[in-house]
């Protein structure tokens, strides 16, 4: 590789990563106001017919985790090229 694209591989991951950790407390946020936004309903059960089951939260949990898995796995690999290169350039 040349010279100085292992830093771009480890600002990728750290982009990654910290969108990734966005996107699960983001998810956990909009999750608890699902929850809070239904434990105010007096009668649930009048909630619930009429009310379609958003997967919003879970799918920015998951996506979130996936992010930071590939945000880690890229900035593992920076690190990587940077060890095994890096030392061979004089």
């Amino acid at each position: 590789m040349l010279e100085g694209q292992w830093f771009i591989l480890a600002i990728a991951g750290g982009v990654f990563v910290i969108l990734g950790i966005i996107g699960v407390m983001w998810g956990v946020r909009e999750e608890k106001r699902i929850f809070e936004e239904l434990s105010k309903k007096p009668d649930l059960r009048e909630f619930t017919m009429r009310h379609v089951e958003s997967p919003q939260p879970g799918a920015l949990k998951i996506g979130g985790w996936i992010a930071i898995a590939v945000g880690v796995l890229l900035l593992a690999a920076g690190i990587i090229i940077w060890l095994l290169h890096g030392s061979q350039v004089s």
